[in-house]
C-alpha cells in the first residue's frame, strides 16, 4: 500500500507543508539570485525520471555563465558564486524541486535524477534506479553523496529500489536533515561538482 499510494500522498502533504513554512525564504533567495545571475534565478535541466521519462528538474542557479576569451565556459569552480556556494552548503539550491515533487516528476526520497546522457552507459542492474520516481534525497546521498564512487552510488540506488518502505524513507529523511546540518558530502574532493559518469569500464 505504501509503494502504490501512501508514498505519493506523503510526498504531496510534505511538499505543501514545506511551501507554507519556507515560501518567504524561497522568495528572498529568488530575488537575491535575480541580481547575482543577471535575472536568471533558476536552473532548469532535462533529467530522466521514472521509466526514463524525461522531465525538467528545477534548482536555484548557483553558477554564472562567465566565459574565457574564446567563448568557452570557465570551470565550474570559477563560476560558482558566493551565494551559490552558500546555497549548496545548505542544500537550499535543491529547494525548488518541491515543485517537481508536487507535479509528480519526483519524490522526496528516491535515487537522484542524473543526466540523460548516462542512460546509454548503465548496465541492466543500474537501469533499475529508474523503476521509481527520482528523489530530492536518497539512500546514496545519506551514505556518502559526492564522496563515493559512481558504482557505489548506483549500488545504493538499486538496493533502495528493491527494498524501500515507509520506515526506510523516514530514516533517510532524518539522516538527510543531519547531513545538511553537518554539511557533509557536498562536493567531491577539490571540485565544485562531482565528476561525470564515464561508464562501467
Amino acid at each position: 500500500m505504501y509503494r502504490f499510494f501512501l508514498k505519493r500522498l506523503i510526498d504531496i502533504i510534505v511538499a505543501i507543508i514545506f511551501l507554507v513554512f519556507f515560501l518567504p525564504l524561497l522568495i528572498i533567495v529568488t530575488i537575491l539570485l535575480l541580481f547575482y545571475n543577471q535575472g536568471k534565478p533558476f536552473f532548469l535541466q532535462k533529467r530522466p525520471g521514472k521509466n526514463e521519462v524525461i522531465f525538467k528538474v528545477m534548482k536555484f542557479r548557483t553558477m554564472n555563465n562567465k566565459r574565457d576569451s574564446e567563448g568557452n565556459l570557465l570551470p565550474d569552480s570559477e563560476r560558482l558564486t558566493r551565494l551559490g556556494s552558500f546555497l549548496r552548503k545548505t542544500s537550499l539550491d535543491e529547494a525548488p524541486q518541491v515543485f517537481n515533487i508536487l507535479k509528480g516528476d519526483m519524490s522526496i526520497i528516491g535515487p537522484r535524477p542524473l543526466l540523460p546522457e548516462y542512460l546509454s552507459l548503465y548496465n541492466e542492474r543500474q537501469r533499475k534506479r529508474h523503476n521509481v520516481r527520482p528523489g530530492a534525497t536518497g539512500w546514496a546521498q545519506v551514505n556518502g553523496r559526492n564522496q563515493i564512487s559512481w558504482e557505489q552510488k548506483f549500488d545504493y540506488d538499486v538496493w533502495y529500489v528493491e527494498n524501500y518502505n515507509f520506515l526506510l524513507d523516514l530514516k533517510i529523511f532524518f539522516k538527510t536533515i543531519m547531513k545538511i546540518y553537518k554539511k557533509e558530502g557536498i562536493n567531491s574532493a577539490n571540485m565544485a561538482t562531482t565528476k561525470k559518469f564515464q561508464g562501467n569500464g
